[in-house]
């Protein structure tokens, strides 16, 4: 017999969605988003994120070509992701080279270090996000007023005044007098690009959940286990702690949970995995929202839980597939 039959690993199970229409489809949840940043910062946002894509591009090709080798990688569009998801994370007045030198980290050491897609054990875009605020924090940490508001938030986001009223014991009322929620839904507030409109990303978040590109449990878990947090708090000291819907609200609570800590490379595979990882994600990002020296926490909570994905797959395997359990 000539020919020979070649067995793959599993799964066996065909699927018609391709890497390409994964990221297309994230692209699109993420374009509400893009919308209202570009109503309320203006052209900053657009400049931004084009670098970001851009350079994300860029230094993928580079790496993939004089590097790596192999099949080239941008046509999958997960540069495109990683780039608009860096600039989501950063604030509009951030110098251009600065956005390039995160591009660099977010694609250099976030992803190609590892092998490429599907081996980087870390999300890409909340490297870069880590790398800008550790290296760069006050650039990372200035944000401009809304363009399109004359009564938004200045200076601070509505994070940062949380945090001032806490580290200075004063009562949230005094500190923001006219923050409102429907400013936080609709993005009339000072933020990075892609985590003013709350809004916006839940109509993307429901994009994806209609399409099938991720499910509802992670981003669930991860921003209940916040509101259940800040609620015992709020139940506590509400002139001093804010609400528990302030917290899911602001900072980039929504966009982590439902953009970033659903990564396919970075997150369980198990239930009992995922409900580990996404309720350690919620309660870690408060407790340095609370208590820690950032007023947002969100990005080191995931990046710490992408850390311990290895051990979740490793011991909390699902039940094989027709198995008997052992009676002693």
């Amino acid at each position: 017999m000539d020919k020979k039959l070649i067995v793959s690993p599993s799964p066996h199970v065909y699927s018609g969605e391709s890497t390409r229409k994964i990221m297309r489809d994230i692209l699109i949840a993420l374009a509400p988003a893009f919308a209202v940043s570009w109503f309320f910062y203006g052209v900053s946002v657009l400049v931004v994120t084009a670098v970001s894509v851009m350079t994300c591009v860029l230094f993928e090709w580079l790496i993939q070509r004089f590097m790596l080798g192999g099949q080239n990688t941008i046509r999958d569009l997960s540069a495109v992701v990683t780039g608009v998801l860096l600039a989501f994370n950063l604030p509009s007045s951030v110098p251009l080279w600065m956005v390039a030198v995160g591009a660099l980290a977010a694609i250099g050491i976030g992803k190609m270090a590892f092998g490429g897609l599907g081996r980087n054990p870390f999300n890409p875009a909340l490297v870069g996000r880590v790398f800008l605020l550790l290296s760069f924090p006050v650039a990372m940490t200035s944000f401009p007023a809304p363009e399109a508001v004359a009564d938004g938030f200045t200076g601070a986001t509505p994070l940062m005044l949380a945090k001032e009223a806490l580290m200075s014991g004063q009562p949230l009322s005094a500190l923001m007098p006219e923050m409102s929620y429907g400013n936080l839904l609709l993005g009339a507030n000072a933020g990075s690009i892609g985590e003013i409109a709350a809004l916006a990303l839940l109509l993307g978040f429901a994009y994806l959940l209609i399409r099938r590109v991720i499910t509802w449990h992670i981003p669930v878990l991860i921003l209940g286990t916040m509101a259940v947090f800040a609620g015992v708090l709020h139940g506590a000291n509400p002139e001093i702690y804010a609400s528990p819907l302030f917290h899911v609200l602001t900072g980039g609570a929504i966009l982590g949970a439902v953009f970033m800590a659903t990564d396919y490379s970075t997150s369980p595979m198990s239930t009992g995995g995922i409900i580990v990882y996404a309720v350690a994600i919620g309660a870690i990002t408060m407790l340095i929202r609370v208590w820690g020296a950032y007023p947002e926490g969100i990005s080191f909570a995931i990046l710490i839980m992408n850390a311990m994905v290895p051990l979740l797959n490793k011991y909390m395997r699902p039940k094989k597939f027709g198995a008997i359990k052992r009676v002693a």
